[in-house]
């Protein structure tokens, strides 16, 4: 029913020439229902169909969206909370007035299938053969549900005391409650996953053997902090970000003093100084070298970390550091977006240092391997598939060179779990083509009536300090069903009913709710006036010589 065609033939012109239009015999072009590429589904690193999940949702059928979102992604209620939504920068609805909230409905749809316990089955019988899993990261989390799902007998070994890689020990509790974490972790262990904790793998090729373990993914993170030289005669209290963060998370939490100061103007860095005013810290400040238009944080890190009472020291860089003292010089972007020193020297006071400079992974592991190899900045050479040089023998998530986000890993569990069924099926795995993407100019939206973006509530600033609990809330049914409705289906028919209603023909046949439409061509003229009034670009007008048959 639905038809591919060039990507070239996907420009919609202001208007048909009348001699493209014709009548009967002499019709020059036909319709036809074409299925396009949304900007949000092709923004997702992890691959999630988002329209259809969203259209699900708009129709009151929670439960039927929040599985089509688990085909991609086993963890909804985590990434509904800490998933940077780069689906949302790509939504075509931001020409208009603002982006659908994916985000808040994606956890909307997480948390009532944990307060309902819905549950996930595999999608194929034992296959026999066994995976190994070195990591319990979102990534490793991700392979080992697809890989489960795909029938094969799953393994994870981490070598913390929990699994969750950084998502339990790098994200705070309020950006990410544990309870939800834990649960959607349970869900992955209830599909047969096993997971082992407090295990170290030292050497990967003897574990591979002894469990007797078909193919094997890598998925260890990022959890070394980056040092960096600072001269220091007496240095006070210094910590490493990541360091703090783990330790904070498991009830240990160092004493800091009554000033703390922060290095580094990333995410964590953000996170690390929320965390320190959390803990009773008088003031935290960050210091960045360069100014907030080049910071590498997303902008509302930074503004919810200033609204918590965060000071950030923008264009510093530290020269030296005196017990409390550090001294700091004042920095200038040149014209390349690259900060450059002034020689302006400043002292700020603090009685402990955080560094967050970045993570490195811990790989050496995997050096005694024949045929895996790495990058100068230490991350494992793949190949498009996520194989290292050695068959068999995967890898993905933060160790791998690539954008280092929790939905960037998940996507990467998720597509080595197809590379390592094809490798086990003796094939190689080839994606499939894409559908043309889709842009605003090619909608029609010309019904749709302004409706700001709903913005979950949030805890006053000034209530969060001294506890973790959950800053952001969720949206209630009525609120998710809403910012549901606020999606174009950019690109894919949703049944609207205008082409069936507009024909003059009677040439458009209903084929049943979900099955869309037919054009009986018989009757079609060619007049265009389906192809005028669909709002989300869903049919084209092909010359009759490119029209399929």
């Amino acid at each position: 029913m639905t038809h591919t065609i060039p990507s070239t033939d996907l420009t919609r012109p202001a208007d048909l020439q009348q001699h493209d239009r014709g009548t009967g015999s002499v019709r020059q072009r036909r319709p036809v229902y074409v299925d396009l590429l949304p900007p949000c589904n092709q923004a997702c690193p992890a691959g999630e169909n988002i329209q259809a999940w969203l259209a699900e949702a708009q129709a009151g059928r929670y439960e039927a969206a929040w599985r089509i979102l688990m085909r991609d992604n086993p963890l909804p209620a985590v990434h509904g909370r800490v998933c940077y939504h780069p689906c949302e920068t790509g939504c075509n609805r931001t020409a208009l007035d603002e982006a659908v909230s994916i985000h808040a409905v994606e956890r909307f749809l997480g948390d009532l299938a944990l307060r309902h316990n819905w549950q996930v089955e595999p999608d194929a019988p034992p296959s026999g053969r066994r995976v190994l899993v070195v990591g319990a990261g979102p990534s490793g989390l991700s392979a080992a549900y697809h890989l489960a799902r795909l029938g094969h007998a799953v393994e994870i070994r981490e070598a913390g005391p929990l699994a969750g890689g950084m998502l339990h020990f790098g994200i705070p509790a309020y950006r990410l409650p544990r309870a939800e974490l834990m649960a959607e972790i349970r869900r992955i262990e209830a599909l047969g996953v096993r997971i082992v904790v407090n295990h170290t793998v030292e050497n990967l090729l003897a574990e591979q053997q002894a469990g007797g373990f078909d193919a094997v993914f890598v998925a260890i993170g990022a959890h070394l902090s980056k040092r960096v030289d600072i001269p220091a005669r007496e240095a006070g209290k210094m910590l490493d970000a990541v360091s703090f963060l783990r330790e904070v998370s498991s009830g240990q939490a160092p004493r800091l003093g009554r000033r703390v100061a922060v290095y580094g103007g990333g995410n964590t860095a953000m996170d690390a100084a929320r965390t320190a005013l959390r803990l009773g810290v008088d003031e935290a400040l960050i210091i960045y070298r360069r100014d907030r238009d080049h910071m590498p944080a997303h902008p509302f890190e930074a503004d919810e970390a200033l609204a918590e009472g965060v000071k950030i020291n923008w264009l510093r860089t530290i020269r030296t550091i005196e017990q409390t003292r550090i001294t700091v010089e004042v920095m200038a972007i040149d014209d390349q977006g690259y900060p450059q020193p002034t020689g302006q020297i400043e002292t700020l006071e603090a009685d402990a240092l955080i560094l967050a400079l970045g993570q490195d992974s811990d790989s050496d592991f995997l050096k005694q391997i024949p045929g895996i190899s790495f990058k100068p900045d230490g991350t494992v050479r793949v190949d498009a598939n996520l194989m290292t040089g050695a068959p068999g023998i995967f890898a993905g998530g933060d160790m791998v060179p690539g954008e280092r986000t929790v939905t960037v890993a998940t996507g990467h569990g998720k597509k080595a779990a197809r590379c390592i069924h094809a490798f086990l099926s003796g094939t190689t795995r080839v994606s499939p083509d894409k559908h043309p993407a889709i842009g605003f100019d090619q909608l029609r939206i010309g019904y749709h009536t302004v409706a700001d973006q709903i913005h979950p509530p949030e805890r006053p600033p000034a209530e969060r300090h001294g506890d973790f609990r959950e800053v952001v809330a969720g949206l209630s049914e009525a609120q998710a069903r809403f910012e549901a409705g606020r999606c174009f289906s950019c690109g894919n028919c949703f049944e609207c009913d205008g082409c069936f209603g507009a024909c003059p023909e009677q040439a458009i046949i209903k084929l049943g709710p979900g099955k869309r439409y037919r054009y009986e061509y018989d009757r079609c003229t060619g007049c265009a006036v389906c192809y005028e009034q669909c709002p989300c670009h869903a049919i084209e007008m092909v010359a009759e010589s490119m029209a399929p048959c």
